[in-house]
Protein backbone atom coordinates (compact mmCIF):
# COMPACT_ATOMS: atom_id res chain seq x y z
CA UNK A 1 0.00 0.00 0.00
CA UNK A 2 1.65 3.15 -1.06
CA UNK A 3 2.49 5.34 2.02
CA UNK A 4 -0.51 8.65 1.64
CA UNK A 5 1.10 10.17 4.33
CA UNK A 6 4.02 11.08 2.78
CA UNK A 7 3.10 11.77 -0.60
CA UNK A 8 0.75 14.51 1.12
CA UNK A 9 3.27 15.86 3.01
CA UNK A 10 5.34 15.93 -0.31
CA UNK A 11 2.90 17.56 -2.29
CA UNK A 12 1.64 20.39 0.34
CA UNK A 13 -2.13 18.62 -0.11
CA UNK A 14 -4.88 20.02 2.30
CA UNK A 15 -8.47 18.11 2.57
CA UNK A 16 -10.93 18.04 5.53
CA UNK A 17 -11.57 14.09 4.68
CA UNK A 18 -7.57 13.15 4.83
CA UNK A 19 -7.75 11.66 8.16
CA UNK A 20 -10.51 9.70 7.63
CA UNK A 21 -10.61 8.45 4.53
CA UNK A 22 -7.89 5.46 4.31
CA UNK A 23 -6.97 6.07 0.42
CA UNK A 24 -7.17 9.73 -0.42
CA UNK A 25 -3.92 9.48 -2.65
CA UNK A 26 -2.47 7.22 -4.94
CA UNK A 27 1.07 7.80 -6.12
CA UNK A 28 3.83 5.91 -7.95
CA UNK A 29 5.93 7.66 -5.48
CA UNK A 30 8.30 8.17 -8.62
CA UNK A 31 9.46 11.57 -9.83
CA UNK A 32 7.85 13.44 -13.01
CA UNK A 33 9.34 12.43 -16.21
CA UNK A 34 10.83 15.14 -18.56
CA UNK A 35 8.96 17.37 -20.21
CA UNK A 36 8.73 15.97 -23.70
CA UNK A 37 8.40 18.12 -27.09
CA UNK A 38 4.91 17.39 -27.12
CA UNK A 39 4.36 19.60 -24.20
CA UNK A 40 5.02 22.34 -25.38
CA UNK A 41 3.83 25.94 -23.18
CA UNK A 42 1.01 26.34 -26.13
CA UNK A 43 -0.31 23.08 -26.29
CA UNK A 44 -3.78 22.85 -25.32
CA UNK A 45 -5.34 20.75 -22.00
CA UNK A 46 -6.42 17.04 -23.39
CA UNK A 47 -9.08 16.56 -20.91
CA UNK A 48 -11.00 13.40 -20.88
CA UNK A 49 -14.13 11.93 -18.80
CA UNK A 50 -14.13 7.78 -19.04
CA UNK A 51 -17.05 5.83 -17.35
CA UNK A 52 -14.54 2.38 -16.82
CA UNK A 53 -17.24 0.19 -15.90
CA UNK A 54 -16.36 -1.94 -12.61
CA UNK A 55 -13.81 -4.58 -13.25
CA UNK A 56 -16.06 -7.63 -13.52
CA UNK A 57 -15.13 -11.25 -14.05
CA UNK A 58 -18.36 -11.93 -16.13
CA UNK A 59 -17.24 -12.75 -19.71
CA UNK A 60 -17.26 -11.33 -22.65
CA UNK A 61 -16.55 -8.57 -20.96
CA UNK A 62 -14.68 -8.97 -17.85
CA UNK A 63 -11.62 -6.63 -17.25
CA UNK A 64 -9.10 -9.09 -17.93
CA UNK A 65 -10.58 -9.01 -21.35
CA UNK A 66 -11.28 -5.15 -21.72
CA UNK A 67 -8.19 -3.98 -20.27
CA UNK A 68 -5.38 -4.32 -22.86
CA UNK A 69 -8.12 -2.14 -25.05
CA UNK A 70 -8.21 0.58 -22.07
CA UNK A 71 -4.66 0.67 -22.72
CA UNK A 72 -3.83 0.82 -26.04
CA UNK A 73 -6.54 3.55 -25.83
CA UNK A 74 -5.02 5.66 -23.51
CA UNK A 75 -1.34 5.52 -24.06
CA UNK A 76 -2.87 5.96 -27.83
CA UNK A 77 -4.44 9.74 -26.80
CA UNK A 78 -2.13 10.12 -23.78
CA UNK A 79 -4.84 12.77 -21.89
CA UNK A 80 -3.52 15.49 -19.48
CA UNK A 81 -6.44 14.54 -17.11
CA UNK A 82 -8.64 11.90 -16.81
CA UNK A 83 -12.07 11.88 -14.76
CA UNK A 84 -13.09 8.44 -14.53
CA UNK A 85 -16.19 7.06 -12.96
CA UNK A 86 -17.14 3.05 -11.70
CA UNK A 87 -13.51 2.01 -11.24
CA UNK A 88 -11.99 0.14 -8.29
CA UNK A 89 -9.21 0.30 -7.00
CA UNK A 90 -7.17 -2.62 -8.04
CA UNK A 91 -8.91 -1.72 -11.69
CA UNK A 92 -7.31 2.03 -10.92
CA UNK A 93 -4.17 0.94 -9.91
CA UNK A 94 -3.96 -1.22 -13.22
CA UNK A 95 -4.48 1.25 -15.52
CA UNK A 96 -1.81 3.34 -13.30
CA UNK A 97 0.58 1.02 -14.18
CA UNK A 98 -0.43 0.57 -17.62
CA UNK A 99 -0.01 4.51 -18.27
CA UNK A 100 3.38 4.30 -16.69
CA UNK A 101 5.48 6.40 -13.99
CA UNK A 102 4.42 9.64 -15.46
CA UNK A 103 1.08 9.19 -14.62
CA UNK A 104 -0.78 9.44 -11.23
CA UNK A 105 -4.62 9.86 -9.51
CA UNK A 106 -6.39 11.08 -6.70
CA UNK A 107 -9.41 9.42 -5.37
CA UNK A 108 -11.26 7.61 -2.73
CA UNK A 109 -13.79 4.39 -2.68
CA UNK A 110 -17.30 5.94 -2.48
CA UNK A 111 -18.12 4.21 0.65
CA UNK A 112 -15.30 5.25 2.13
CA UNK A 113 -11.04 3.84 1.59
CA UNK A 114 -10.71 1.37 -1.08
CA UNK A 115 -14.07 0.15 -1.06
CA UNK A 116 -16.96 0.45 -3.79
CA UNK A 117 -16.22 2.35 -6.67
CA UNK A 118 -13.84 5.86 -7.54
CA UNK A 119 -14.54 9.18 -9.01
CA UNK A 120 -10.53 9.24 -9.45
CA UNK A 121 -8.73 11.82 -11.20
CA UNK A 122 -5.83 10.66 -13.27
CA UNK A 123 -3.52 12.77 -14.62
CA UNK A 124 -0.06 13.48 -16.13
CA UNK A 125 2.61 14.71 -14.14
CA UNK A 126 4.64 16.09 -16.66
CA UNK A 127 1.67 18.68 -17.37
CA UNK A 128 -0.33 18.88 -13.71
CA UNK A 129 1.06 19.40 -10.17
CA UNK A 130 -2.36 18.71 -7.73
CA UNK A 131 -1.96 21.45 -5.26
CA UNK A 132 -5.34 20.56 -3.07
CA UNK A 133 -8.22 18.16 -3.24
CA UNK A 134 -11.28 16.90 -1.10
CA UNK A 135 -14.42 14.80 -1.71
CA UNK A 136 -18.15 15.13 -0.90
CA UNK A 137 -20.92 13.24 -1.10
CA UNK A 138 -24.38 13.96 -2.71
CA UNK A 139 -26.41 14.17 -0.03
CA UNK A 140 -27.90 16.62 2.41
CA UNK A 141 -24.20 15.72 4.47
CA UNK A 142 -21.85 16.33 1.47
CA UNK A 143 -18.67 15.87 4.06
CA UNK A 144 -20.00 12.58 6.43
CA UNK A 145 -18.35 9.81 3.92
CA UNK A 146 -20.96 7.25 2.21
CA UNK A 147 -24.09 9.36 3.10
CA UNK A 148 -27.16 8.84 0.88
CA UNK A 149 -30.55 11.35 1.58
CA UNK A 150 -31.77 11.57 -1.65
CA UNK A 151 -32.77 7.95 -1.92
CA UNK A 152 -30.22 7.53 -4.99
CA UNK A 153 -29.74 3.72 -5.84
CA UNK A 154 -26.19 3.70 -5.25
CA UNK A 155 -23.62 6.01 -2.97
CA UNK A 156 -22.78 9.31 -5.25
CA UNK A 157 -19.54 11.73 -4.70
CA UNK A 158 -17.33 14.73 -6.15
CA UNK A 159 -13.74 14.10 -6.43
CA UNK A 160 -12.25 17.58 -7.23
CA UNK A 161 -8.34 18.83 -7.13
CA UNK A 162 -7.08 21.82 -7.50
CA UNK A 163 -4.07 21.81 -10.37
CA UNK A 164 -1.11 23.86 -11.42
CA UNK A 165 -0.30 23.51 -15.12
CA UNK A 166 3.23 23.25 -15.83
CA UNK A 167 3.15 24.19 -19.16
CA UNK A 168 1.48 27.45 -19.07
CA UNK A 169 3.03 29.64 -16.94
CA UNK A 170 1.88 27.94 -13.59
CA UNK A 171 -1.99 28.58 -14.64
CA UNK A 172 -4.02 26.55 -11.81
CA UNK A 173 -7.52 25.06 -12.53
CA UNK A 174 -9.96 23.25 -10.46
CA UNK A 175 -11.58 19.76 -11.83
CA UNK A 176 -14.64 18.08 -10.45
CA UNK A 177 -15.22 14.66 -11.43
CA UNK A 178 -18.50 12.88 -10.44
CA UNK A 179 -21.14 10.56 -11.58
CA UNK A 180 -24.85 10.95 -11.29
CA UNK A 181 -27.55 8.84 -10.07
CA UNK A 182 -28.84 5.88 -12.69
CA UNK A 183 -32.45 5.76 -11.03
CA UNK A 184 -33.47 8.71 -9.25
CA UNK A 185 -34.40 11.89 -11.06
CA UNK A 186 -34.81 13.86 -7.86
CA UNK A 187 -31.25 12.65 -6.40
CA UNK A 188 -29.85 13.54 -10.21
CA UNK A 189 -31.82 17.41 -9.96
CA UNK A 190 -30.41 17.48 -5.72
CA UNK A 191 -26.87 16.66 -6.88
CA UNK A 192 -26.64 19.32 -9.89
CA UNK A 193 -28.03 21.66 -7.36
CA UNK A 194 -25.19 20.67 -4.90
CA UNK A 195 -22.60 20.73 -7.89
CA UNK A 196 -23.39 23.79 -8.84
CA UNK A 197 -23.37 25.46 -5.23
CA UNK A 198 -19.84 24.16 -4.75
CA UNK A 199 -18.49 25.43 -8.16
CA UNK A 200 -19.77 28.61 -6.89
CA UNK A 201 -17.64 28.59 -3.95
CA UNK A 202 -14.69 27.76 -5.41
CA UNK A 203 -11.81 30.43 -6.04
CA UNK A 204 -13.68 32.76 -8.68
CA UNK A 205 -10.88 33.82 -10.41
CA UNK A 206 -9.64 30.49 -11.79
CA UNK A 207 -11.43 28.04 -14.31
CA UNK A 208 -13.29 24.99 -13.66
CA UNK A 209 -13.66 21.90 -15.62
CA UNK A 210 -16.22 19.22 -14.59
CA UNK A 211 -16.58 15.85 -15.78
CA UNK A 212 -18.84 12.97 -15.60
CA UNK A 213 -21.65 10.70 -16.46
CA UNK A 214 -24.51 12.49 -15.64
CA UNK A 215 -26.95 9.57 -16.40
CA UNK A 216 -29.18 12.03 -18.33
CA UNK A 217 -29.13 13.16 -22.01
CA UNK A 218 -27.53 17.03 -22.27
CA UNK A 219 -30.06 19.11 -23.63
CA UNK A 220 -32.89 17.43 -22.36
CA UNK A 221 -32.97 17.18 -18.57
CA UNK A 222 -33.30 19.87 -15.71
CA UNK A 223 -30.11 18.10 -14.66
CA UNK A 224 -28.08 19.88 -17.74
CA UNK A 225 -30.13 23.60 -17.34
CA UNK A 226 -28.95 23.81 -13.86
CA UNK A 227 -25.25 23.09 -14.23
CA UNK A 228 -25.74 25.39 -17.57
CA UNK A 229 -27.52 27.85 -15.43
CA UNK A 230 -24.67 28.20 -12.89
CA UNK A 231 -22.34 29.44 -15.65
CA UNK A 232 -20.82 26.33 -16.70
CA UNK A 233 -20.43 25.49 -20.56
CA UNK A 234 -20.64 22.55 -22.49
CA UNK A 235 -17.67 22.20 -24.37
CA UNK A 236 -19.25 19.80 -27.10
CA UNK A 237 -21.56 22.82 -28.29
CA UNK A 238 -18.87 25.48 -27.39
CA UNK A 239 -15.69 23.53 -29.72
CA UNK A 240 -14.09 24.55 -32.75
CA UNK A 241 -14.25 21.40 -34.19
CA UNK A 242 -15.90 18.13 -33.51
CA UNK A 243 -15.57 14.22 -34.17
CA UNK A 244 -19.11 12.24 -35.06
CA UNK A 245 -21.63 12.90 -32.08
CA UNK A 246 -23.09 9.16 -30.63
CA UNK A 247 -24.64 8.33 -27.65
CA UNK A 248 -22.41 8.12 -24.98
CA UNK A 249 -23.48 4.58 -23.62
CA UNK A 250 -23.50 1.44 -25.73
CA UNK A 251 -23.48 -1.36 -23.52
CA UNK A 252 -21.44 -3.42 -25.55
CA UNK A 253 -23.71 -2.86 -28.43
CA UNK A 254 -23.79 -1.05 -31.66
CA UNK A 255 -22.94 2.27 -31.50
CA UNK A 256 -25.61 4.86 -32.09
CA UNK A 257 -24.98 7.88 -34.17
CA UNK A 258 -26.74 11.19 -32.93
CA UNK A 259 -27.56 9.21 -29.78
CA UNK A 260 -28.16 10.40 -26.53
CA UNK A 261 -24.87 12.29 -24.99
CA UNK A 262 -25.30 11.55 -20.95
CA UNK A 263 -21.57 11.56 -20.29
CA UNK A 264 -20.20 15.30 -20.46
CA UNK A 265 -17.04 17.87 -19.85
CA UNK A 266 -18.27 21.01 -18.74
CA UNK A 267 -16.10 24.14 -18.59
CA UNK A 268 -16.40 27.95 -16.83
CA UNK A 269 -16.96 30.48 -19.73
CA UNK A 270 -13.56 31.75 -21.41
CA UNK A 271 -12.39 28.50 -22.00
CA UNK A 272 -11.14 27.81 -25.66
CA UNK A 273 -12.43 25.01 -26.58
CA UNK A 274 -10.46 23.50 -30.13
CA UNK A 275 -12.39 20.41 -30.41
CA UNK A 276 -14.33 17.73 -28.32
CA UNK A 277 -15.21 14.03 -29.85
CA UNK A 278 -17.17 10.53 -28.49
CA UNK A 279 -13.95 8.32 -28.60
CA UNK A 280 -14.98 4.74 -30.56
CA UNK A 281 -11.87 3.55 -30.25
CA UNK A 282 -12.15 -0.97 -30.09
CA UNK A 283 -9.61 -3.26 -30.87
CA UNK A 284 -10.69 -6.87 -32.49
CA UNK A 285 -14.53 -5.71 -32.21
CA UNK A 286 -13.96 -5.20 -28.07
CA UNK A 287 -14.47 -1.73 -26.39
CA UNK A 288 -13.25 -0.95 -23.24
CA UNK A 289 -16.03 -0.06 -21.47
CA UNK A 290 -19.84 0.01 -22.25
CA UNK A 291 -19.15 3.82 -22.36
CA UNK A 292 -17.49 5.82 -24.79
CA UNK A 293 -14.66 7.79 -23.26
CA UNK A 294 -15.97 11.79 -24.02
CA UNK A 295 -12.59 14.60 -24.60
CA UNK A 296 -12.30 17.96 -25.39
CA UNK A 297 -9.05 19.81 -26.01
CA UNK A 298 -9.24 23.42 -24.47
CA UNK A 299 -7.13 26.14 -23.13
CA UNK A 300 -8.73 27.20 -19.69
CA UNK A 301 -9.66 31.36 -19.74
Amino acid sequence: MPNHSRVTRRLGLKTALAASVALPLSSTALPPEPASARERPDRPLEVMSFNLRFASTAEPHSWASRRPVTRRLLRREQPHVIGTQEGLHQQLRDIEADLGPSYDWIGTGRAGGSRDEFMAVLYDTRRLAPLEYDHFWLSDMPYTIASNTWGSAHLRMVTWVRFRDLRAGGREFYVLNTHLDNASQYARERAAALIAERVAGLARSLPVIVTGDFNVAAHGNPVYGTLLGAGLVDTWDAAAGRGEPYGTFHGYGPLVPDGARIDWVLTTPGATVHRASVNTFSLDGRYPSDHLPVQASLTPG
